[in-house]
């Protein structure tokens, strides 16, 4: 049995199809498929839409699983409508391939290798972008894509616009997706990674056709547009929500608490100063008049600011619920000092009501900043000469040392 004969029956073994969307690819499609053929016998092909004569060319192969729909859509739509077939057929996984000759067949073993090893991944093929044929647009949309790619899920990869992939259908069918264009490629990177599903690279060859004979639909200002939209939508995201969400989670599957708050406050690898400034910005987003944003809000500065998160954290739940009522007393009392002759009084004893406070919102907000601005510099005081007094003592402790 020769190699293409064999990675045949592994991809019968593990379930696999090859996806090829397609748009106005006459040149080059059978070529293509001509070319997965020799390794694999489950081929699924998505017309978007085509007016050239490729839909006539995929006619002539009666080895294809042909899906067609008449008006374009867009590559995302494409793969999506790939994807929900190849699952209704009993597969797996897919391994999406471009249609206009820019990746090589014979790398698909590769994808098959790390799949028998790596399961339930996205397996991209990174592309080596530094040989003279790739276009100056290709290579700073890749290392634009590489960043944005990273500060969403913390994940750094090789390749984050390579269209030659390894997708696992079943957790992507737990994802309702919303793009529809080349921008899909990106969106379902960053949310698998959102969702857990791990993100690796296989390296692959890729060849860019000289700039007369080269087709392509992607639109630079157009879909350069939509990408920077759902990036901008992504990271918000990551910041407001994933970023936070992840983060509780590590913090909520500790155990024992006080060793939590022990690693964290005796973090070596932080300086007292840091340690401290996080305390009293944990405090100040405490207080200050955000609430149901605290936490998330406190996170997200947190990250911004590099920040000891854990101590951020904990700080900020000085609004627990026992404390939410002294809080919102003191923040009166200290915003009468802003108030001048329009005052108001109330004594902790008063029955304190929501209805009071927003007929004296001014005071309230006022006060409310002043106090986190007190506390924050008082509680972040305090824990910095704490902080030097047991080190100190942790150091004139040690035996030997006095």
């Amino acid at each position: 049995m020769n190699p293409e004969e064999i990675y045949k029956t592994k991809f019968d073994a593990l379930q696999t199809c090859v996806l090829i969307p397609t748009y106005n690819n006459q040149a080059t499609i059978a070529g293509v498929i001509r070319d997965v053929s020799a390794y694999c016998n489950n081929i699924i092909v998505v017309n978007d839409g085509s007016t050239d004569d490729t839909p006539t060319i995929l006619k002539s192969f009666s080895n294809i699983n042909l899906l067609t729909y008449e008006k374009n859509v867009g590559k995302g739509w494409a793969l999506r409508k790939g994807f929900v077939h190849a699952t209704a057929l009993g597969f797996k996984f897919v391994i999406s391939i471009d249609s206009d000759g820019q990746h090589f067949a014979k790398d698909l073993p590769l994808f098959l290798n790390r799949l028998e090893t790596v399961q339930d991944a996205i397996i991209i093929g990174a592309r080596n972008m530094d040989q003279a044929s790739v276009p100056g647009k290709s290579s700073f949309g890749h290392k634009f894509s590489n960043f944005w790619f990273k500060v969403e899920t913390g994940i750094a990869t090789p390749d984050t616009q390579s269209g030659y992939r390894l997708y696992p259908l079943l957790p992507l069918k737990e994802i309702r997706f919303f793009t529809r264009k080349f921008e899909f490629e990106i969106e379902v990177l960053v949310r698998a990674a959102w969702k857990g599903v791990k993100i690796d690279s296989v390296p692959v060859q890729v060849y860019y056709a000289p700039n007369e004979t080269r087709v392509s639909h992607f639109r630079p200002f157009r879909d350069f547009t939509r990408i920077s939209i759902l990036n901008t939508f992504l990271v918000i995201a990551a910041f407001l929500y994933i970023k936070p969400r992840n983060f509780l989670r590590s913090v909520y599957q500790k155990k024992n608490v006080r060793a939590l708050i022990n690693e964290q406050l005796f973090n070596t690898n932080q300086s007292d100063e840091l340690k401290a400034a996080s305390v009293a910005f944990g405090v100040f987003m405490g207080i200050i008049p955000v609430w149901g944003f605290q936490l998330a809000a406190a996170i997200f500065f947190a990250v911004i600011f590099k920040l000891n998160k854990a101590l951020v954290i904990i700080a900020a739940n000085i609004s627990i619920p026992p404390m939410i009522p002294v809080i919102l007393f003191l923040s009166i009392k200290a915003g009468a000092y802003w108030m001048g002759g329009d005052v108001f009084q109330i004594n902790f004893s008063n029955k304190i009501t929501i209805q009071s406070f927003s007929n004296n919102l001014k005071q309230y907000i006022y006060g409310s900043i002043s106090l986190a601005l007190i506390a924050a510099v008082l509680f972040g005081s305090i824990s910095f000469v704490l902080l030097k007094v047991l080190k100190r003592k942790t150091i004139t402790g040690k035996p030997g040392i006095h």
